[in-house]
């Protein structure tokens, strides 16, 4: 095709194919029937086929056009949401939120219910990237665990929201800790940190005699670590989302604390820093620092 069909296109061929006559289409579109026909069968040339079959009779639709008209409603009914949407989002109360993968999942239901009168427009993404964009302010906020690791861009506020241990969740059937200075010689260890310190967690869990596996998200690491029957290091507040009857939460081999911020321009959305109480209680509720037995 030479270009696209223009709405005025799609909203006549809709209405041809609704009433069945070129006549009546033009009616319902508040134009003339020789302004409407000279209309479709310019478009019928740019197109390259016959839409409708004309007569006495009426418009009836060809195969190409019934495939046409199909994707015409399609196309009309996206742009008439489009509008409906954008009417909405411009009056309502808005943030776009970021975080990683690992807390996306708990983050954002948690956040959907402190913020119920407030539309959040979710990001997932890894925290360097989520950290350029609230920068740039095509992000209003974002949810990291490094942002005592990295510089921080000037302009940017970091609130701290809870400082987690990591810990060493042991599904059922786990063997548990050895003896002797490598107390886990032989036993596989998933493990996912969070933050930066993957590299240096692996590497201890390896000295300790682990086979150590890192694992990409949070929740993988734990779905893992069942599929295996071994165990897992995650910061607490992933053990408690995570745990299930049975399993059991020991401090981790590994001494590491994990820290939540938000990261956001200057000033920070009131939204947000409202329900960081909330939102503090919600994440840490039940977890375990003291060994013991999910029951």
């Amino acid at each position: 095709m030479a270009s696209y069909p223009t709405v005025e296109d799609l909203r006549l061929v809709d209405a041809v194919a609704r009433h069945g006559s070129l006549g009546a289409a033009a009616r319902e579109l508040l134009v003339s029937q020789p302004s409407a026909s000279q209309r479709l069968a310019a478009l019928e040339r740019r197109v390259g086929t016959v839409l409708f079959d004309r007569d006495t009779t009426g418009a009836r639709p060809t195969a190409a056009g019934r495939a046409f008209c199909d994707q015409a409603t399609h196309v009309l009914d996206h742009l008439g949401a489009m509008v409906e949407r954008t009417l909405v989002a411009a009056q309502s109360r808005t943030v776009s939120v970021g975080t990683i993968p690992s807390l996306a999942g708990t983050l954002f239901a948690v956040l959907d219910v402190l913020l119920d009168d407030v539309v959040v427009q979710p990001e997932v993404e890894h925290g360097p990237r989520l950290l350029e964009w609230v920068e740039r302010g095509t992000l209003d906020a974002a949810f990291v665990t490094i942002a005592k690791q990295v510089p921080i861009a000037r302009g940017l506020v970091v609130t701290e929201v809870g400082q987690h241990d990591l810990v060493m969740l042991l599904p059922d059937g786990a063997p548990g800790r050895g003896q002797g200075r490598r107390p886990y010689a032989g036993q596989t260890v998933v493990c996912c940190a969070l933050d930066l310190s993957r590299d240096v967690l692996l590497r201890r869990l390896t000295d300790l005699g682990a086979h150590a596996r890192q694992a990409a998200t949070a929740e993988s690491a734990v779905r893992t670590a069942r599929e295996r029957r071994c165990a897992v290091v995650v910061p607490d507040l992933v053990a408690h989302w995570y745990a299930a009857p049975g399993d059991r939460i020991e401090p981790a081999p590994v001494r590491s604390r994990v820290r939540l911020s938000l990261v956001t321009r200057s000033p920070a959305p009131d939204d947000l820093v409202d329900v960081l109480p909330g939102l503090r209680e919600r994440l840490d509720r039940g977890n375990v620092h003291a060994r013991g037995r999910v029951s």
